[in-house]
């Protein structure tokens, strides 16, 4: 039998005894007929369209990333080491503040520990595909 599943618009063949006394029951999916497979077919070309828009808005951002240049006012003792290190929180927070993006700690990547005054570059991840290198200078405090 052949079947759309609710949860992802997936569509399989199972055994007829699992649909009629599993599936249908509980409301997990529904017989896959012409008219279903029609509006599967919309939900999907919906969802590309509005993935297709996040992505477009998420290239924006990235682009705007990509041209900023941020400075970080650390406290450092002899030979610019730095008292502590920068974080991820550190950066996301001289992002909000110098452009307004808001971005979650974890999509920014600090590729070696930054440890010492100077100039360094951060991976910032937006989509699976969409990524953004963030020029850092950090300063004497």
């Amino acid at each position: 039998m052949k079947i759309i599943y609710l949860e992802d618009d997936r569509v399989e063949n199972v055994a007829d005894g699992y649909a009629r006394n599993y599936l249908f029951p509980k409301k997990l999916a529904v017989l896959a007929t012409k008219s279903s497979l029609v509006q599967v077919e919309k939900r999907k070309e919906k969802k590309q369209a509005i993935v297709e828009k996040k992505k477009a808005e998420l290239m924006a951002i990235a682009e705007k990333l990509g041209q900023l240049e941020l400075t970080i006012p650390m406290e450092a003792g002899e030979g610019g080491k730095l008292f502590g290190s920068v974080t991820t929180l550190d950066v996301v927070k001289e992002i909000k503040s110098s452009s307004g993006i808001e971005i979650d700690k974890r999509k920014v990547t600090i590729r070696a520990p930054i440890k010492f005054l100077g100039e360094y570059s951060v991976l910032v991840t937006l989509y699976q595909s969409i990524k953004a290198d963030v020029k850092l200078k950090i300063t004497v405090k």
